[in-house]
């Protein structure tokens, strides 16, 4: 059965690809794997169809190479919490701990230094080839950012704590595709997306704080076990959700 956790992990994704740590990348991103500059994507001309067309499916291959990176994490974190089962009620404790302290972090009521730092593996392969672009992806997976690595590190945690590897598997790729899907539609609308990313960047400083909240709220669920009422609850009374199995 489908948990309120993965509607939270989907959330949690697209919180972290309008953060201020990677909405204000994706222009770059954007010039680098068309193989055009900055000026050319931003002007008034059309972009050629070959270079549209390179951008999107380089994206698409950049965002499988991301959420590759994090179905292995997953799949990893759920396989150790198959081995420690037995310490699984001690260790939903230590996860909410955790969780609750990143959420302060995110609402800054508490900076934890290295959250605040940035450790990203460069591919050097051409983005505009398929290949280039998903080891490119690849390379984003393994990155540590003070906006993403929190709520990974939190989405794993949870996933650490599902029945089945496929189930806390399936919670970090939920994740994974959240946060990559908005960056292919970005490529597929370039234009309008940079216009509307610039008419909406001062509320990106917003994001964050939203992330902190969300996370303490994970933090109390996985506290209190609350998780599995709210879903049984959401199932008895509304029958669409009934459905998500």
């Amino acid at each position: 059965m489908l948990e309120v956790s993965y509607g939270g992990a989907a959330l949690a994704g697209l919180l972290a690809f309008f953060s201020p740590c990677i909405l204000p990348m994706v222009p770059f991103y954007l010039s680098y794997m068309a193989g055009i500059s900055m000026s050319e994507l931003r002007g008034d001309d059309e972009i050629q169809p070959g270079a549209q067309r390179r951008l999107v499916v380089s994206a698409l291959f950049f965002a499988l190479g991301v959420t590759t990176i994090f179905g292995l994490l997953g799949l990893g974190a759920t396989a150790a919490g198959q081995a420690f089962r037995m310490w699984k009620e001690e260790l939903s404790y230590l996860a909410a701990a955790v969780i609750f302290v990143f959420g302060l972090h995110f609402l800054g009521i508490l900076r934890i230094p290295f959250l605040m730092r940035e450790a990203r593996m460069e591919s050097k392969s051409d983005p505009s080839t398929v290949a280039g672009a998903y080891l490119m992806g690849l390379a984003f997976g393994f990155g540590w950012t003070a906006c993403v690595g929190p709520v990974l590190a939190s989405i794993l945690m949870i996933a650490s704590m599902k029945d089945t590897l496929w189930q806390g598997t399936g919670l970090v790729l939920v994740f994974g595709l959240a946060m990559t899907s908005p960056f292919v539609v970005a490529a597929a609308f370039a234009r309008p997306f940079l216009g509307w990313m610039q008419r909406n960047r001062r509320y990106m400083g917003y994001v964050e704080k939203v992330m902190g909240v969300m996370l303490i709220l994970f933090a109390v669920l996985i506290a209190t076990n609350s998780i599995t009422i709210i879903s049984n609850w959401m199932i008895e009374n509304f029958d669409w959700s009934a459905t998500l199995r």
